[in-house]
């Protein structure tokens, strides 16, 4: 489902770009795409649009999540860890981090990979036609591995 997902957010600008469901199924299946990868990524998709997540209106820093322990263990650690360190930074809302468990929660069971969880938040970026700001884009795209200990 997430390698559906990549490519979605890869070859269209944004959601409007898309052709079609049943269009975009017989393009996503010729790419090389299962049919059960392609139905499980449009149905997560679907969701996007009515996630239900609520509008709070306090400040991020003013409100406290409590987790469920089924979202705990979907997210796990690391996941928790990267979503508190991107709310610390002001870049998570309270709203985009309901919709973020929320999809999270769509995508399987858990534990989520953290580069999963990354694709999760790429893609409601790019639901909502926002293009994150560079710092944003680093976090998301950046492979631990990959850095450079000066």
């Amino acid at each position: 489902m997430f390698d559906v997902l990549v490519y979605l957010y890869e070859n269209y600008w944004r959601p409007e770009a898309c052709p079609e469901p049943d269009q975009l199924r017989r393009k996503l299946s010729a790419v090389g795409f299962e049919s059960d990868e392609i139905r499980d990524a449009l149905q997560w998709l679907d969701g996007l649009d009515d996630s239900g997540a609520p509008l709070l209106a306090a400040p991020a820093r003013l409100s406290q999540r409590v987790y469920l322990p089924r979202e705990e263990d979907q997210l796990g650690p690391e996941g928790l860890g990267f979503l508190r360190f991107l709310e610390s930074a002001g870049v998570l809302t309270p709203e985009l981090r309901e919709q973020t468990i929320d999809r999270a929660m769509a995508a399987g069971d858990g534990p989520l990979p953290l580069d999963e969880l990354k694709i999760i938040l790429l893609m409601l970026f790019w639901s909502r036609g926002e293009e994150p700001d560079a710092l944003v884009l680093d976090e998301l795209f950046d492979v631990p591995e990959d850095r450079v200990i000066h």
